[in-house]
Formats: C-alpha cells, sequence, structure tokens
C-alpha cells in the first residue's frame, strides 16, 4: 500500500529547493521532463505513487503545492525544463504579487487571507491519496514568506490533519555571519516557535554550513544559491530514497520518525552526507574509493554536517540512522560499526539504548555514471549540540529585542495588532527547547526532575519501547 506525501513549497527558498528535487526524483525514477516514463524504466521496481500520481494521460505529476506571495521563482519553474511535470492547479501565486518583504508578520496575516484557496488545494491532494501518511514542508525561517506562510500552515495543518505527520526541511539563516536580511532573528524565532509545537519531525538545513561544505567540497568560495540547493535537493532525494525503494525496514516515514524521535519535543535533525560527486553536484570532485566504513565514519564527522553546531563536552547522540545507498554487503555494515563503537567516533545519551541504526537501499539504476561512487551515505541525526545553534538565534534576537529595533514594521500586521506578546511567547518556546536538549544530556533525564516540565519522561519511555 503506497503511503502517499505531499509537499507544500513555501516561499522563494521553498520553491527553489522544491524545483531541484522534483528534477532530482524525475532523474531517479527514469520520468522525462513532460512526466512520461522512459522506455528503459517500465522495470524499475520503485515505488513512485509515494510522491507522484498518475494523470489521465498516465504521465507522471508531483503531489505538490507550489505557493508564493511573489511571482519571480514560480514563474521561473512554470517556464523551466520541467514545467510540464507539475499540475497547473497546485501553483498559488497572490494576486498582487508584493511578497512579505521579509516580514514573519505580513507572511502570516497574507496566510489568513489566502486560507481558504490553499486549504482547498491541499484538501483536494489530501482526498486525491489513498493512504495519505503526511506532509513535507519546504521552506527558509528567515524571510517573510517562507517564514510566516510556512507557520500558518504548520498550524493549519495540525489542525485539520491532526493524525497525519508533519515533517519540515527548513533551511535556517547563517548566524555566525551577517545575513542579508536584518530583521532575520526576530523571523527564525517567531518560526521556530511553530517548528516546535506544529511539526513532528524538523530537518535544519544551515545556510553557513552549506556554504561552508560547498567551499570545501566545489572548491567555490562564493556558491550560487542553485550549487547550495543542489546539496540540499541531494540530501532530501537521500533521506527519501528508503520510501521510494522499499525494503524491510524505514520505509515508511513514521518508522524513521519513531527512530530518530524518542521524546516529543526533540525532533530537530541534522544531516550530513558523503560523498558529493559531479553526479548530484556539479564541480564536485570524482571520488577514488569508496567503502562502508569510510563513509559511516566521514558521516560522523562535524565538516560534513548541514549544521553549524558548537557541541560542548557533555552533547551527545540521542539517535542515528543511516542510509547507506548502493553496494553495500552486511557484513561489512556490522564490521563498520563495530569499528566505530571501538574507536568510539560517536556519544550516546546516557539514559537510554542507543546505536547506530543502519538503513540498506539501493541507488537509481537510471543515474549510474562513471564517476558514481560504489557506495554513497546519508545520516540523519538527533544530537543535543544543535541547541548551540538555537542559542546563537536567542542571542542575536535579544541583542535587537532590547533595542526594540525595526519593530514598527511588526507592529503594522495583523498578528501584532494587539500588542508584541507573540516575541516574547516565541522566546519562552525556544528558550524551553533548549532547557530541553540540555537536561537530555544528564543521566536522569528520564526519572529526575529536570529544568523543563517533568511530565515528558513517560511519553518518552513509551515510543522508546514501541
Amino acid at each position: 500500500m503506497p503511503r502517499e506525501i505531499i509537499t507544500l513549497q513555501a516561499g522563494q527558498c521553498g520553491n527553489s529547493v522544491g524545483s531541484q528535487f522534483w528534477q532530482q526524483l524525475c532523474q531517479e525514477h527514469g520520468i522525462n521532463q513532460d512526466g512520461n516514463l522512459e522506455d528503459f524504466a517500465t522495470e524499475g521496481g520503485d515505488r513512485k505513487d509515494v510522491f507522484f500520481y498518475q494523470s489521465d494521460d498516465t504521465r507522471y505529476i508531483p503531489r505538490a503545492i507550489l505557493l508564493d506571495l511573489e511571482p519571480r521563482v514560480i514563474n521561473g519553474i512554470q517556464t523551466g525544463a520541467y514545467k510540464n511535470i507539475y499540475n497547473p492547479e497546485n501553483f498559488y501565486v497572490h494576486k498582487e504579487g508584493t511578497g512579505a518583504g521579509n516580514n514573519w508578520a505580513a507572511g502570516y496575516a497574507m496566510g489568513k487571507q489566502v486560507h481558504e484557496e490553499v486549504m482547498d488545494m491541499i484538501d483536494r491532494e489530501a482526498d486525491g491519496s489513498d493512504s495519505l501518511e503526511g506532509f513535507m514542508l519546504l521552506h527558509s525561517i528567515a524571510g517573510g514568506t517562507g517564514s510566516g506562510l510556512g507557520s500558518y500552515l504548520l498550524e493549519n495543518l495540525n489542525d485539520r490533519f491532526p493524525k497525519k505527520l508533519i515533517q519540515t526541511y527548513s533551511v535556517f539563516p547563517d548566524t555566525q555571519n551577517s545575513g542579508d536580511v536584518v530583521v532575520q532573528p526576530y523571523n527564525s524565532l517567531l518560526s521556530m516557535r511553530r517548528l516546535t509545537q506544529n511539526a513532528d519531525s524538523v530537518v535544519v538545513l544551515d545556510n553557513g554550513a552549506l556554504s561552508r561544505i560547498a567551499a570545501d567540497r566545489l572548491h567555490v568560495q562564493e556558491p550560487s544559491f542553485q550549487q547550495t540547493n543542489q546539496l540540499v535537493s541531494t540530501v532530501m532525494s537521500a533521506s527519501t530514497t528508503t520510501l521510494r525503494y522499499p525494503g524491510y525496514m524505514h520505509n515508511d516515514l513514521v518508522g524513521i520518525v519513531a527512530s530518530l524521535i524518542p521524546t516529543p519535543r526533540c525532533h530537530f535533525l541534522m544531516t550530513s552526507y558523503t560523498p558529493f560527486t559531479g553526479d548530484n553536484v556539479g564541480q564536485a570532485k570524482t571520488v577514488r574509493k569508496t567503502t562502508v566504513l569510510d563513509v559511516m565514519r566521514r558521516l560522523l564527522q562535524p565538516k560534513n554536517r548541514m549544521v553549524s553546531a558548537n557541541p560542548g563536552k557533555n552533547s551527545c547522540y540521542i539517535s542515528i540512522l543511516n542510509i547507506i545507498m548502493g553496494e553495500a554487503d552486511p557484513t561489512d555494515v556490522h564490521k563498520s560499526l563495530l569499528r566505530i563503537r571501538e574507536r568510539r567516533l560517536a556519544t550516546f545519551i546516557p539514559w537510554g539504548p542507543a546505536s547506530i541504526q543502519v538503513a540498506l537501499t539501493r541507488k537509481s539504476p537510471y543515474m549510474q555514471t562513471a564517476n558514481s561512487p560504489r557506495v554513497s551515505g546519508l545520516m540523519l541525526a538527533n544530537h543535543t549540540g544543535i541547541a548551540t545553534l538555537f542559542k546563537r538565534i536567542v542571542y542575536q534576537f535579544d541583542m535587537l529585542w532590547k533595542k526594540k529595533a525595526f519593530i514598527e514594521q511588526y507592529k503594522r500586521e495583523d498578528p501584532f495588532r494587539d500588542g508584541l506578546g507573540e516575541f516574547d511567547e516565541a522566546r519562552q518556546v525556544v528558550q524551553d527547547l533548549i532547557g530541553e536538549y540540555e537536561d537530555a544530556e544528564s543521566e536522569n533525564y528520564l526519572t529526575g526532575y529536570t529544568k523543563t516540565d517533568s511530565g515528558k519522561g513517560e511519553g518518552a519511555v513509551e515510543v522508546g519501547n514501541r
């Protein structure tokens, strides 16, 4: 039974990343630019219907809804090489086309205005699914549309589809260098509140880390948006491989989320991917040799993480899932896990049984080239060190907030007509989240009284024993 996933792309970043993601999926499943299956791709043994459905003329159409408040990026998709794969009814561009001006409140207020049209699109896609498993939201949290409209969508999806999973791929701003949006700490904090309260799983992709990896791996000092978007779409396609080429385990979203998120609040995941080659990102250098051990060891190296976290001495992994693609022998995996354990390359939480889980999956048979690595891998990890990224966002927020800098543009919008309490509430939620991750580093996390509410323990044990 397919477990369908509907993808929502919000704002400039979400649609740029989504456009690359769908191109990658089409190539991996042998679907051409018009949505038709190539002659060589009829015996793939893959599950296309998780992300695509077939139209009356049997073309494959992405289960995607593309939303933006200004037309530039969506116009580019509608005139681009893959313009014919999308359902034309699933584009929404605000008729005034003015955008949200990098203002979370403007994006959120617009969400209320466009609510009916957008929810109709989502309902139509949901009704067309046989066994809908959940939603994937692609967005950035620093600007206006992805953060504001994205926040509004998260709240409403939760109300409308309380039993469905919501996973987001959220692009965080570079918090170590000054960004191009001066109010990004405000937008980020307000979005993080919704990501904490309304999403089941958040894959954090950090612009600072993406730029560093591009400089490192691609030798490009000033990477273009297209290059960093290629990095993101490579991670997205790898993280969904087990859904599209199913094996014995982790072949649905519920299975992946349950294995990575033992307690409800700590659901922010970091990723690593290796090796990036010219196959998935132009200009990447070829890799001479990849073994399962090479790949699994590289995945644990901080330089390959797509999050700029600064783990402290007590930071540890809550869970790890490695998705190993290609020609991997289970005995090699077993030996690699033993070697990693002997060398103590990964430190786990002291309060529960935790180890590296491995899902072996096939690579697309249609994407093999002379430069393809024999084995490649993606790590999805729940790591307490991610709290250091959230601390930087709170610190930058506090710097602006104590001067009440740039606050007038927010006061003019609907969410702040009755005062600025929304900011204080969002800061408190993120502060509690940081506290939860810090508590998770101590061994009495489940039994002892912690800084955050003590009622979390029961739920954690229950999920862990599922």
